[in-house]
Formats: C-alpha cells, structure tokens, sequence
C-alpha cells in the first residue's frame, strides 16, 4: 500500500521561508515521478506547483511559483521536499505531496493527475 505523509507546514510571515517534506512508504520514489499541488482557499481545483521526474531529474514550476519554490528528492531516504522562498499570502493553501509511475505525469508543460496523493499539510502566509 502506497502512503505519502506531507511535514513542515505552517504559518509563516510575508516574505518567510518554509520547507515541506514527504516521506513515501509502499513505494520506492526511484522509479516515480513526484510533485507538489496546493488548493486555495475558497478554490475547488487544485494547482499543479512543481514536479520532478524520475529519469532525468527535469523539472516544472507552475508561473506562479518560479524562481521562489525549488524541489529536490532524496531517493536513499525514499523523501523528497518542496523550498518555498519569499513566501506571499497568495501561496497560502493546502499542499499536498504527490507520485506517479510515469513521467508524463511532470512535462514542461505542466502536471497530470497523480496516481497517489498526500493527506495535505496546511501553509498560511499572513503577518
């Protein structure tokens, strides 16, 4: 059984760093591709933030999110973690963790359904 468990959310100021991780159990995320959706307050859809694949280790940054969030993994430790910088009270949502077996879940373009979700941890930007 495939789990996904999202730490490290928070409330931080505008401006405020913060760190979320997801530990994967079920699975091993060498051969998965991950990623990190948020849904908003209020919004019924969920936003594709960022992801990486599992072959060559590329990357996509929704636009919103470019240059301030960076995504790494750890395969040894089977975690990987979402960096969020200059943190605005925009980014506040629910964040889920996310993994798929197949890369084309994280293109250039953008992100697919995942096959597996996190629980979700919540970030709220506000001073």
């Amino acid at each position: 059984q495939v789990r996904l468990v999202e730490s490290g959310g928070g409330l931080v100021q505008p401006g405020g760093s913060l760190r979320l991780s997801c530990a994967a159990s079920g699975v091993s995320l060498d051969y998965y591709a991950i990623g990190w959706f948020r849904q908003a307050p209020g919004k019924e859809e969920r936003e594709g933030v960022a992801c990486m694949s599992s072959g060559d280790g590329s990357t996509y940054y929704g636009d919103s999110v470019k240059g301030r969030f960076s995504i790494s993994r750890d395969n040894a430790k089977n975690t990987f973690d979402l960096r969020m910088n200059s943190l605005e009270p925009d980014d506040t949502a629910v964040y889920y963790c996310t993994a798929d077996s197949m890369d084309s879940y994280c293109s250039k373009d953008g992100m697919a359904e995942p096959d597996y979700w996190g629980q979700g941890t919540q970030v709220t930007i506000s001073s």
